[in-house]
């Protein structure tokens, strides 16, 4: 081979030696920048899972706060009812029993204490007295009298009372109007019961559902 031949083809082996050497680095660049985009892929991925985990379980929570709190609302509700159903019927029941103990004897001791405690609260020097037309056929001149001495032990002064000319009260209990009619003291069985309803309402919770907490 001539010298010019040979020295060709020389050139050609270090040319073709440079596009290989040059190649494979241009393949390496190309497979390290494949590999960093699969690695800032796989990140972004893992990002993306973890986020939508994180939202996930955070919206998990605010449901499970919300079921949470609606049971809560439900229960409290059910049990104000609850307690509410039970007062109604404690006040109920006692309505009930004090108006079958109208024909018991010992009804009149009653009648002269709640006559006493509206003429002690009224205040007033003279009165009348109304109830219903069972209490009134109980309502006499020695039962007035016991009152009246009852009322001047309680506070020093004199009231003089007087059954009322007016048509009996339609529900039990009693009504003292002063003469003048200008003012009266309410001791009815339902005005009695309804003043000591938070009365009932702490019994009834201390009883049962104070209990019913503590377990």
């Amino acid at each position: 081979m001539e010298p010019a031949e040979q020295e060709k083809a020389a050139l050609i082996l270090d040319i073709q030696a440079d596009a290989h050497t040059e190649a494979e680095g241009i393949i390496r660049e190309a497979e390290a920048r494949i590999a960093e985009k699969r690695t800032y892929t796989e990140k972004q991925i893992e990002s993306i899972r973890n986020e939508a985990r994180a939202k996930a379980e955070e919206q998990g929570q605010i449901i499970r706060d919300k079921a949470r709190s609606a049971a809560e609302r439900e229960v409290k509700r059910r049990s104000m009812h609850l307690k509410a159903a039970v007062v109604q019927d404690v006040m109920d029941r006692v309505e009930k029993r004090l108006a079958a103990m109208i024909q018991d004897p010992e009804y009149r001791s009653a009648l002269v204490n709640w006559i006493a405690e509206a003429a002690i609260g009224l205040g007033a020097e003279s009165a009348e007295v109304n109830a219903s037309q069972k209490e009134r056929a109980l309502i006499d001149e020695p039962l007035l009298s016991e009152v009246m001495e009852k009322a001047r032990t309680a506070t020093g002064g004199q009231v003089a009372l007087r059954l009322s000319s007016a048509l009996p009260l339609p529900g039990q209990g009693i009504v003292l109007t002063a003469a003048d009619g200008r003012t009266a003291f309410n001791n009815q069985v339902k005005t009695r019961v309804l003043r000591r309803r938070r009365q009932i309402q702490a019994l009834i919770h201390d009883s049962l559902f104070s209990e019913t907490a503590k377990e």
